[in-house]
């Protein structure tokens, strides 16, 4: 099958693209409608070892913004995830699954809170607005839900903090893990967070004001190039490896928080109220039926994985990979599955029936790899 991408006007643009495509990139995919860089270097086994070891630049402009802003906004936002917070203050980032009335996922955004009465939600692959706004206004709340002009660029990898630091000032050295400050670029006050989608650290510029892509672009670009600078996108591997999960492969409305591993962020007995609360604390207390594990398989390099493939344990079906590598540092190919209890212990022998016909013996793991 051809792997291509046909442009249209459907497909938006990002503040960025001029400069991808100047710097080589090889594909794109659509996240949120908007391009979404997937390839540069000639291998992902290529980009992996670079991301683990330099820098890179990536436009993760994708990650749109849902800015909900008023009187309240604190109660919206608190409607619609499983995570309780009224703790939060100004400058946190959070993980917070959004979920439905049955519990299943609509997207994992990071909430960034700005003010007491202003948030944003920087989305996954999900019409995460439409939700929010459906909810605001059958709710009847005062409060105004909205997409800002606000451009994502990911900064990431061990060399992305000294690289900012000098750039941008050594204040950055003082974010910590999920928390967010600020810079200044060109005369603007621009939100900078120590987040990304990958393990490697790194930071997160929320560009406002696209008019600045291109300029944000190249500055960080040229004050990189002693780190061994390139650009680069959320690499496959080191995503699996990590156990980071991408709605519409690992998620979706059919799967719940809890069997997803994110337990952790569901407060099911605090007061904090939430669509979906009776739905996951039924959930919780029958017992999950199945959870997300890491899958070690063998086989040499395995193929994309563009469909589900078959978990076995003999010739019992326990689980479906989802997403799928070769691996140069474990060298073994990597999985992630949802798996039924029975079967989702640590060491547990399986089979990974691939797409390409090869019936691939492993076993099950913890995440991260």
């Amino acid at each position: 099958m051809a792997d291509g991408l046909n442009m249209s006007n459907r497909i938006r643009r990002t503040p960025y693209t001029e400069q991808v495509i100047a710097a080589g990139v090889r594909g794109f995919s659509v996240v949120n409608h908007m391009l979404l860089p997937k390839a540069f270097q000639a291998t992902i086994q290529e980009d992996y070892w670079h991301l683990r070891e330099h820098v890179q630049l990536w436009d993760v402009s994708c990650q749109r913004q849902v800015q909900i802003q008023g009187p309240d906004a604190a109660r919206l936002v608190q409607w619609m995830t499983p995570r309780d917070i009224s703790r939060a203050a100004v400058g946190d980032c959070l993980y917070v699954p959004i979920i439905n009335d049955a519990g299943g996922m609509i997207n994992d955004p990071v909430l960034l809170k700005l003010a007491d009465d202003r948030f944003w939600l920087s989305i996954s692959d999900s019409d995460l607005l439409l939700y929010a706004k459906g909810l605001a206004i059958g709710g009847g709340l005062t409060v105004t839900v909205d997409e800002p002009d606000v451009a994502p660029l990911a900064v990431q990898g061990p060399k992305a903090e000294d690289l900012l630091a000098a750039l941008f000032g050594e204040h950055l050295h003082r974010i910590r893990f999920f928390k967010f400050g600020w810079i200044d670029f060109l005369g603007t006050r621009q939100l900078i967070a120590r987040s990304g989608y990958s393990r490697q650290g790194g930071f997160e510029i929320y560009l406002e004001g696209g008019h600045l892509g291109g300029a944000l672009w190249e500055t960080i670009f040229e004050a990189g190039r002693p780190h061994d600078i390139r650009p680069g996108c959320p690499n496959l591997i080191e995503r699996i490896e990590g156990g980071l999960l991408s709605y519409g492969y690992e998620m979706s409305r059919a799967t719940n928080p809890l069997e997803l591993g994110l337990g952790k962020f569901c407060s099911l007995n605090s007061p904090a109220d939430f669509i979906g609360k009776a739905a996951l604390r039924r959930i919780a207390q029958a017992g999950l039926a199945r959870q997300m594990r890491g899958v070690l398989f063998d086989g040499g390099p395995c193929p994309t994985c563009s469909q589900p493939w078959p978990v076995l344990a003999g010739d019992q079906p326990v689980g479906q990979i989802t997403s799928a590598a070769w691996s140069p540092r474990l060298e073994r190919n990597v999985g992630l599955s949802l798996i039924d209890r029975a079967f989702w212990q640590a060491g547990q022998a399986v089979t990974v029936a691939s797409q390409d016909g090869e019936s691939r013996p492993g076993e099950i793991t913890d995440l991260p790899l």
